[in-house]
């Protein structure tokens, strides 16, 4: 009976078991074989187009780079070269003519470690130049000079075809002296350019001897050029039409300087320099840096007694203010209208605060027009808030230049007395006319 019921049950599971497990065995195959082999194929389909796209831009990226890297370079050296072009600062010297032909020393020598500008005394690198740029070096002798700078070396040389005026600090200088040279060569190189201050063109700041360039103009500084105008046979004749050409360049250089934030304490005839075309493109701004670095304390040229150009404000102690270079402005048009002339030529410096508070004035210039001198006045008053704005300076300025007589001539009668000039000037043995 055993043996009869397993045969049967056998049999039953050979009847119905058999078809099922094949049924059974190909559902496992779709779903354990095909699917999976689908979805690999699938991830390898995906994945073998960005494995080539990867594999190219590895091969591709050093070709791309090379030509990326040379680019920006040579973008920067244009840059630089650009830039450099169109720097400007001044603090040039007051000759240009060489008297003496002493060759510039040019040894080179590394910079001295112990010589560690400060940050704001770094120039910029785009003025960065070197020794063997310059030739032809000649020694200048500083013109009007009381007391020579015994810092600083004036040469005249040529830089790539071009006449320059070098500014070499001397050996003997000290690390202060050389702090304060670096620094304003930083000073005149941030102020950017403008075409009526003269262009600073380079700096040796890694090497020794220090040394700042700046463009040379050819007729120096104003006041020489005024003296010469009074000579009969004078090359060029001083108009009132050229006065108010020049005084316009000027103004434009000052309303810049004020937008800088800068006071430049020293406007004069001095303090301009005439270009070969007699453009006048406005200097002397070693002052300003002065007040910049050394804000609430007077500097060397506050000592220098430069009375007779001071508003009075700053005679009666005050700090300068842009006020203070509008009335400094003024005498400068008195200067180009005298050719020449001290102001207040019969007031003893010391006396011109009184003088002043009295409401005495600048005397009228002989054949000086009527809107000159009331442009001089408008400068020259008293009360600062009263005087004129550089703005509308600037506008009388140009509307004079196309009204003005270009036809006659300034003409100064008697020779200048040198000795004579200094005197009514009121300058002092300790006066160093030349200021850098």
């Amino acid at each position: 009976m055993a043996k009869k019921w397993a045969a049967s049950s056998r049999a039953r599971c050979l009847r119905t078991d058999g078809p099922l497990s094949v049924k059974g065995i190909r559902e496992h195959q779709l779903e354990v074989i095909i699917v999976p082999t689908l979805l690999l194929l699938g991830t390898l389909v995906t994945l073998l187009p960005l494995i080539i796209l990867r594999c190219c831009c590895r091969t591709r990226r050093p070709a791309v780079a090379a030509p990326q890297r040379y680019h920006s370079s040579t973008h920067r050296r244009t840059n630089t070269h650009n830039h450099r072009q169109h720097l400007r600062g001044i603090d040039a010297p007051a000759g240009i003519d060489p008297l003496e032909h002493e060759e510039l020393p040019m040894t080179v020598q590394q910079a001295r470690s112990n010589v560690k500008p400060t940050p704001t005394a770094v120039p910029q690198t785009s003025t960065e130049t070197h020794h063997g740029a310059f030739s032809q070096a000649t020694a200048l002798p500083q013109s009007f000079s009381i007391k020579p700078n015994d810092t600083v070396s004036l040469y005249r040389a040529r830089m790539h075809n071009r006449d320059v005026v070098l500014r070499r600090l001397k050996d003997t200088a000290n690390s202060t002296e050389k702090q304060h040279f670096l620094g304003f060569a930083s000073f005149m190189s941030q102020l950017g350019p403008h075409p009526f201050i003269p262009q600073l063109l380079g700096v040796v700041s890694a090497q020794l001897p220090l040394i700042i360039v700046v463009e040379e103009l050819r007729h120096r500084d104003l006041l020489g050029f005024l003296w010469k105008c009074r000579q009969d046979n004078s090359s060029y004749d001083m108009t009132e039409k050229r006065i108010f050409s020049m005084a316009g360049q000027v103004a434009s250089a000052l309303e810049y300087l004020h937008s800088q934030h800068c006071i430049h304490g020293n406007v004069g005839a001095r303090s301009v320099l005439v270009g070969a075309d007699l453009t006048a493109k406005l200097w002397g701004l070693g002052s300003a840096y002065r007040r910049r670095t050394q804000a609430g304390s007077p500097g060397p040229v506050e000592d220098m007694e430069l009375r007779k150009w001071r508003a009075p404000e700053v005679l009666a102690g005050r700090p300068a203010n842009q006020s203070s270079d509008i009335w400094s402005f003024g005498i400068l048009l008195y200067e180009m209208a005298t050719l020449g002339d001290p102001p207040f030529a019969d007031v003893m410096g010391t006396e011109l605060l009184q003088y002043l508070q009295r409401g005495k004035n600048l005397k009228r210039p002989a054949n000086c027009s009527n809107s000159l001198y009331s442009t001089i006045r408008s400068c020259c008053h008293w009360t600062q808030q009263r005087r004129i704005s550089l703005t509308e300076l600037r506008r009388i300025l140009q509307a004079g230049e196309e009204t003005a007589n270009g036809r006659t001539v300034l003409r100064v009668p008697e020779p200048l007395n040198f000795g004579q000039y200094l005197r009514e000037a009121g300058y002092g043995e300790a006066y160093n006319y030349a200021v850098f």
